[in-house]
């Protein structure tokens, strides 16, 4: 092990966090790694309130992490950083475990941006407790019915290679829920994807960050959003393409968002009528005409907006 991987078990950051308890956030969660898209993701469902706002951490190029069972918060950030300093998920996780008051308790799952993954559980978490992990995954839950939940979730998460991460989180998540899930029920799911630039115009690393905090049916709901959040994806691509003027990829992935948006008829009339600005953009007056009818035929509001943006000013007296 890396002598200077040792030496960060120092870092500050550590001090002021580890010796606070919080809520157990019992549950099941996969962190997930796909260095060819450039992407790092973790998806968690419980039967606790808001378990999106306690488990998932996730850095584009550097890792994810989900901290869980009597979860410490600290290990989100900390551990983040210990990933971005050049340590290895095993040499992070066990320097999170040497620093805290009480690692029994803890249940924690790391892969790195490069796939590197691991796993642990204290002997002090709730049974069923356990984990499982391979190259670019780790899965673990606590609290559950049985073991079949993380090899559920294990065998789905495999037999989904070629997918886009997003999708493979969810289908594990949903396949845990299905072995059994969480012994006390559902109540509570997050899904995390961070992608370098990912989100609105470039500024942070969130292509896909949806959470349902209270739901009778938190996956079936998670998976209403997350058709929607695919839409958003594309549609930060273009419009964060657009505003760098690299008009011909802006058009490529307005088109996409255009595509997916017509399943989600409650974002449709906007994502068309930035794909009217990107279209003329690209010189295609016509496709852009037509792109800025239909929204403002879907949502005549965008009418008055459409009157004054110099974005459409070529096409304006024709609308």
């Amino acid at each position: 092990m890396r002598t200077s991987c040792w030496l960060l078990g120092a870092l500050s950051c550590f001090a002021p966090t580890v010796r606070a308890e919080v809520p157990r956030p019992s549950t099941f969660s996969i962190v997930a790694a796909d260095p060819e898209a450039g992407e790092v993701g973790v998806a968690v469902a419980s039967r606790f309130f808001a378990v999106g706002t306690v488990v998932p951490h996730a850095q584009a190029g550097v890792g994810a992490i989900a901290t869980q069972a009597s979860a410490n918060t600290s290990f989100g950030p900390c551990g983040l950083e210990l990933l971005s300093r050049g340590c290895s998920a095993e040499e992070t996780l066990a320097i999170l475990m040497r620093q805290d008051r009480t690692p029994e308790r803890r249940q924690v799952g790391i892969v790195t941006a490069a796939g590197e993954a691991a796993t642990t559980s204290g002997a002090g978490c709730n049974a069923w407790a356990g984990g499982r992990c391979g190259p670019g995954y780790a899965v673990q839950g606590n609290i559950l019915t049985g073991e079949a939940v993380v090899a559920a979730m294990e065998k789905a998460y495999l037999q989904s290679r070629g997918k886009p991460l997003v999708e493979r989180l969810y289908l594990a998540l949903v396949a845990g829920d299905a072995a059994g899930g969480d012994s006390r029920g559902r109540q509570s799911a997050a899904i995390l994807v961070c992608r370098a630039h990912a989100g609105y115009n470039g500024f942070t690393d969130r292509a896909i960050d949806v959470r349902v905090d209270d739901h009778a049916d938190p996956l079936g709901e998670i998976g209403r959003l997350l058709g929607m959040a695919l839409v958003n994806d594309h549609w930060n691509r273009g419009w964060t393409a657009f505003m760098d003027k690299a008009f011909p990829e802006a058009l490529r992935w307005q088109e996409k968002a255009a595509a997916a948006a017509e399943r989600q008829p409650a974002m449709l009339p906007e994502v068309l009528y930035d794909l009217a600005v990107v279209r003329l953009a690209n010189n295609d007056r016509q496709g852009a005409l037509s792109a800025a009818r239909r929204a403002i035929a879907l949502n005549p509001k965008l009418a008055v907006q459409a009157s004054r943006d110099s974005d459409l000013a070529a096409i304006r007296s024709d609308l």
